[in-house]
């Protein structure tokens, strides 16, 4: 029986407000262990929430970036469970009334293709605190910090069957928030983490099977890892003549496996109700057109505009888009560039590698946009040519000057001069006679030879545009 896998996220992203959803208290992630905390976001009694005004703007931005329909009207409900780092015994949410739902979004994968991945739904919450554990002793601490920080959760539809597909999903949802601006998509913070729900069934039927949910998971490829150990795992389980127990898994990244953490509640066992210290949330058009004009262009927009407005491939305009701050950088670097496929291979191959090398974001190259366009340019002025320009990036890399300063500092400027080339070529021809023999004589691989020759006389500078026809007509 050919096993068809069901899976669908729900991605916790925590809102870039500088206080908290009901309170004033600061979103400040590094403070010392309950900092930031007041009577409202601790749950102290009398104490009456306030709903942030920016978390339910930055709410609406999300909706709108991922096509789905607003609600005029919204509710706050009570999410009642008890664990050590939710000091209300409650956690306020949104259940039968979420502020937006029916979205969607497209995602390529190398095996599928394009697909569109259904958003079921756009809800708003706090965020609970975190368990501190003692290494030494057997104690836990806990800190509420996070309690009460905005976020927002993101549901899919059951519509992915791939653990590839869930990082392309994953991948592109963190991506449009950052390009929004409401989630800074910080993993390892806990800014942006996902539960997967997961379930077999035989391929082509509609019921579902059940279901196991997988915890907080705050990377990408261990979305991924965890996902299809879980697969295998269920398929097994299956396979034996066995049943799938309900119930919530954690990732062991050092094991590679799942564990199991706690049988899966469903919604009744939360006892949902509204919260009675909050009104209705009213969002009207006014509102949503408001935030609709801050809206920023989209990362599908861009790509589609840097296909378009600088003729680059589908491949390049994807990978320069897939960051706002690289597609930002790109666009800096290219300023009075007139090769800009040039521009896209030197900054996704030569920085990008670079960046990787050293474990650096785009935003922390040593190497300004501006710098790197100035040596670009020095490319097609041929001022200096490509391997030059290689080991100037180098430079550039280790001691933050200017590729002017570098070259003229290292007397690196290319040679261009036809005729000084032309007798440096007749000299070298002249001084290895065997080998232009051999090369008249139909060894063409001894190219590579005089070609090597030149650049070690001209210590690499030669332009190879010039160099090349000069020996070619001289042999």
């Amino acid at each position: 029986m050919e096993l068809e896998p069901v899976i669908g996220l729900e991605v916790h992203a925590q809102l870039k407000t500088k206080t908290k959803i009901f309170c004033n208290c600061s979103t400040q992630f590094g403070r010392s262990p309950n900092e930031n905390t007041c009577p409202v976001c601790t749950g102290m009694p009398g104490v009456l929430p306030v709903l942030n005004f920016q978390a339910v703007t930055f709410a609406i931005k999300a909706a709108l970036a991922t096509g789905c329909k607003i609600a005029r009207e919204s509710r706050f409900d009570r999410k009642n469970y008890f664990y050590p780092d939710l000091p209300k015994g409650y956690q306020i949410s949104q259940y039968a009334a979420p502020i937006a739902e029916h979205g969607h979004l497209d995602i390529e994968t190398q095996k599928n293709g394009a697909k569109t991945i259904g958003i079921t739904r756009i809800h708003m919450e706090e965020d609970a605190g975190k368990l501190i554990h003692d290494p030494v002793r057997a104690r836990s601490m806990v800190d509420l910090n996070r309690t009460g920080v905005p976020l927002i959760e993101i549901v899919s539809e059951p519509d992915i069957r791939t653990a590839e597909e869930a990082g392309a999903y994953l991948r592109k949802l963190h991506t449009l928030l950052k390009y929004i601006d409401v989630c800074d998509g910080n993993m390892e913070e806990g800014s942006f983490r996902c539960d997967a729900n997961i379930s077999l069934r035989p391929r082509g039927q509609e019921k579902f099977g059940t279901r196991t949910e997988l915890k907080n998971l705050n990377s990408f490829k261990n979305v991924e890892k965890a996902i299809r150990y879980e697969i295998d795992r269920q398929a097994y389980v299956l396979e034996e003549g066995k049943s799938i127990i309900q119930e919530t898994r954690l990732w062991d990244p050092n094991k590679n496996k799942t564990a199991s953490m706690r049988g899966k509640e469903d919604a009744h066992d939360y006892r949902y109700f509204p919260d009675p210290d909050l009104p209705p949330l009213i969002v009207d058009e006014t509102w949503i057109q408001s935030v609709a004009k801050l809206m920023p262009e989209l990362p599908d927009q861009k790509m589609v505009r840097f296909i378009e407005q600088f003729q680059l491939s589908v491949y390049d305009a994807t990978v320069l888009t897939s960051n706002l701050d690289l597609a930002d950088y790109f666009e800096e670097t290219i300023k009075g560039l007139s090769d800009i496929k040039q521009a896209a291979n030197w900054t996704m191959t030569t920085l990008l590698g670079m960046l990787n090398a050293k474990g650096l974001n785009i935003t922390q190259s040593p190497v300004t946009a501006t710098a790197f366009s100035t040596l670009l340019k020095l490319i097609e002025k041929k001022a200096i040519n490509a391997k030059t320009a290689k080991n100037v990036f180098e430079q550039m890399v280790s001691s933050c000057k200017t590729p002017e300063t570098i070259v003229k500092e290292n007397g690196l400027e290319q040679v261009s001069d036809h005729s000084q080339l032309e007798e440096l070529v007749d000299k070298i021809i002249l001084e290895n006679p065997d080998e232009a023999a051999a090369y008249r004589g139909g060894k063409t691989k001894l190219f590579s030879f005089f070609m090597g020759q030149v650049m070690k006389n001209t210590r690499g500078k030669a332009d190879p545009k010039i160099v090349t026809p000069l020996i070619k007509s001289k042999l």
